[in-house]
């Protein structure tokens, strides 16, 4: 159940030090589902729609869902929290963190944007072909069957929107322009990379090269899995960061 306070949307849940979760481009808060659960045992979880198809033409950029970010934060009253990213949320994970350090305690990066931005580009749907966004859709997964036609239906309409087509396009954009390959080594933040060992999307030697860059960073693989962690392997992927922020966030 989403709660709605002023313009914003997310779900709630559990009680601790916060950690808000940031979806991805094709994707929305549900696509944490069990991770909510299991990481509210131990912490305050926030999962903010980042409502990409309802943002003005003229702000689909990284840099305006990161002051979105920092509004919802403000809002809620949360001076400082872990941020958990997926793919494009990964990326605005990156920014917020340059712009706003002092309110972040550490990032977690699953098949995070940020540095090779061509595989993001390269999968965004061809609108009118329904074969070609399945293919795209499944491609997400290590296992195909995850994308159920329910979920191809939904990519499906999406791309075949026109207002949310163009939307998608301006954030992929965005996403190309803000490379953050010089910015890593300077982040003090404790960083996590969790990374599917059949990643298409964002292939393992990018968990790897964020690893190089970033001092403060640990990565993680999950075997059996693409570019959605906390949607194939939710209990091993919230055990890894529950575990990861237990050792490097002081309390």
């Amino acid at each position: 159940m989403l709660k709605e306070e002023g313009k914003f949307k997310y779900l709630e849940e559990g009680e601790g030090s916060p950690v808000i979760m940031l979806h991805g481009l094709m994707g929305g808060v549900d696509n944490f589902g069990e991770m909510v659960d299991i990481v509210a045992k131990k912490h305050k979880v926030y999962a903010p729609d980042l409502q990409l198809f309802e943002t003005p033409l003229l702000k689909c950029t990284i840099k305006h869902l990161s002051k979105y970010i920092h509004e919802f934060m403000t809002i809620k009253g949360i001076k400082r929290a872990i941020l958990v990213g997926n793919s494009l949320g990964g990326h605005v994970s990156l920014v917020f963190s340059k712009m706003y350090p002092e309110m972040v305690d550490g990032v977690v990066l699953m098949g995070s944007s940020g540095l090779y931005e061509n595989s993001m580009g390269a999968s965004f749907p061809r609108r009118g072909d329904y074969d070609y966004i399945k293919v795209k859709t499944e491609e997400v997964f290590y296992d195909p069957k995850t994308a159920t036609k329910e979920l191809v239906d939904k990519v499906f309409a999406i791309a075949n929107k026109r207002e949310s087509a163009i939307r998608l396009l301006a954030f992929a954009k965005s996403a190309i322009r803000h490379n953050m390959s010089k910015d890593l080594p300077n982040f003090k933040t404790p960083f996590c990379m969790v990374w599917g060992r059949n990643d298409k999307v964002t292939p393992p030697e990018v968990g790897e090269a964020f690893k190089e860059a970033l001092p403060n960073s640990e990565l993680h693989w999950i075997d059996k899995c693409g570019h959605s962690p906390m949607w194939e392997h939710p209990e091993t992927t919230s055990n890894i960061v529950i575990d990861w922020a237990e050792r490097n966030i002081s309390k």
